[in-house]
Parts: C-alpha cells; structure tokens; sequence
C-alpha cells in the first residue's frame, strides 16, 4: 500500500469517526431559556432541559456543568454521582439524580453581580450537549416619600417638595405630575446616588411658586426601561379664607363667650336702674311727707282763731313768727 492509499484511508476513517460521532449527539439535545430576569435578594432561576429522541430515552447523565461567562470555576458540577456547588446554586430539582433530564439552575439569594451570561454543559451515555442563558438583574424601587419644606404649607405659599424612593436597580427616573394630569412637570431637579451594594437612590427637589393654584402633587418613579413602577401623591392644604369655615369657627367661639356677658351685664343694669328710681322714688316721698303739711295747716288755723282775740297787727307779726 503506497503513501496515497494510505491517505485515503485515513481520510476515510476520519470522515467516519466525525460521522459516527455526530450521529450520536443527534440523539441528545440542551434547551436553556434564552432570556431569564431576577429580583435582586430573592431566588432566580436558570430554566434547562435535556431532550432526547425515542432512541435514547433511557439515556443516563453522566456530567452536568454550569459555568459564567469569564468565571475561572464552574458554580456546579456533577460527576460520578457527586455534586460540588457553590454557595448560593444548586439543581432546581431537590431530588435530582442522574435520570432527571431538568438540569435547571437555581440561584438563591440572586445579587447585581449575578447578571451575565451562563453556559450549561450535559453529557450523557447517548451523547452531548449544550446551551446558554442569559440572566438580567432587577430591584423595584421603593414606594417614594414626599416631604415638604416647611413643613406645613399653604397653595399661597411658596414652598419646596422632595421626593425619594431607594434600593432599586437599574439607574430610573422620578417625574412630578400637578393636580393628576399626564403631562410631567420639567422644573424639577433629580439626584440619583449609589449605594456600595450597586442599587440607587433617587431623591427629586420640586419648586413651588408663591400663589401656585394647584392642591396635589405627584411623585411617579420609573424604572430604566421606561415602565411606572410607584408613586406616591402630596395635597397642598387650602389657605384659610376670611368669611370661610375658619372665619365662621372663630365666630361661634367669640359669640358663644360673648352671650352670656351681654346677659349677665343686661341684668346688672337692670338691677342698677331698678335701685337707682327706688332711691328716687323715696326721695321724693320724704319731700311731699304729709306730717310737715299738717303742722302748717295748724299753725295758719291757729293765727286764724285768734284774730278776734288779738289786733290786726299783732296777729301778723304772731302768725309770721309760727309759720317761721
């Protein structure tokens, strides 16, 4: 056999052996969930399944390898019957064994640097396979808080309102809506702050003018993707109007101090006018008393009897003398 003959067999071979080999991972297929999203602090899972023809149904899994995209070691790894896993991953599956064609990958306690791209690598006594999934990492932004400055104002007023909403993840936005209307206010001024755990905190500072008409105000957190994800609404107290509620309270508080004071004071005048005519009234009695009128009637009687007694002179000068 010369050096061609040779060669061509050896190509033969080859060609045969790729042949065999392919045909034998024809039988055993990996399908991963292509696109998976997480809350950050909570369990986030990496769906995976191994499919195989009718051929190989009793097909054994002899290896499984679950690896990040630029990590040096895999999270986990099964080979002869062992498990070795990081802290944090495991199978989906509790009571996973080397029948279970669901090789899903669980992530318990799912942190920002989880995010990336995960390569599942299967193989099995009817050939090998793999697929990859993509993990993205989310935090819902708390529910904001609005306050104000100062604390207590009035639509007269002017007046600053801040809003903050923490702990979400990735970067959002806050806008300001007035009175429920869709169009957002642009006079608002945004800080947003990261925390050493990768999530961010959003604070908005809302100016408002003195003699601003509207009552409510609302604070709406968005995340990056555009979406509404909370909002919280702060109402405006109205200004205290002069002929309003107010005014009226303050006048049935006075009127109800000042009625009985007008009552009482009606009386003491009364009592005061009532004493002041009794005193009068006895003044004037004691003036037309009847006894002083009587001893004059007498004494004129008496200078009237005795004319014939006495001369015409001598009675003057004798009545003069008793009328004095």
């Amino acid at each position: 056999m010369n050096m061609t003959s040779t060669g061509i067999l050896f190509l033969v071979i080859t060609v045969i052996y790729i042949s065999a080999g392919n045909a034998k991972n024809v039988f055993v297929n990996v399908f991963c969930k292509a696109e998976n999203v997480g809350q950050f602090g909570q369990q986030s899972l990496l769906e995976c399944e191994v499919q195989t023809i009718q051929e190989a149904a009793d097909a054994k899994i002899r290896v499984v390898t679950w690896k990040k995209q630029g990590a040096k070691k895999p999270l986990l790894v099964f080979h002869r019957a062992e498990t070795i896993q990081q802290p944090g991953y495991e199978f989906a599956e509790p009571s996973w064994n080397d029948k279970n064609m669901n090789v899903s990958l669980l992530i318990n306690k799912t942190l920002l640097s989880d995010a990336g791209v995960y390569m599942c690598t299967v193989m099995t006594n009817s050939g090998d396979g793999e697929s990859h999934a993509n993990l993205k990492v989310t935090a819902k932004y708390s529910v904001p808080v609005i306050r104000s400055i100062p604390e207590k104002i009035t639509q007269k007023a002017g007046a600053d309102l801040m809003c903050q909403s923490d702990g979400g993840y990735p970067e959002g936005q806050i806008h300001w809506f007035e009175d429920g209307k869709t169009e957002r206010i642009k006079s608002s001024k945004m800080e947003v702050k990261q925390t050493q755990s990768g999530l961010f905190n959003l604070s908005s500072k809302l100016t408002l003018v003195q003699g601003s008409n509207f009552s409510k105000y609302t604070c709406v957190v968005f995340n990056a993707s555009g979406g509404k994800e909370t909002e919280t609404t702060f109402e405006v107290e109205n200004a205290p109007e002069a002929g309003g509620r107010e005014g009226r309270k303050g006048l049935d508080s006075v009127s109800k101090i000042v009625a009985p004071l007008v009552v009482i004071g009606s009386l003491i005048v009364g009592l005061l006018l009532a004493l002041l005519f009794y005193k009068r009234r006895t003044q004037q009695a004691r003036r037309h008393s009847t006894k002083p009128l009587m001893g004059d009637h007498q004494e004129v009687g008496r200078c009237e009897s005795d004319v014939e007694e006495v001369g015409p002179q001598e009675m003057d000068e004798k009545c003069q003398c008793s009328l004095v």
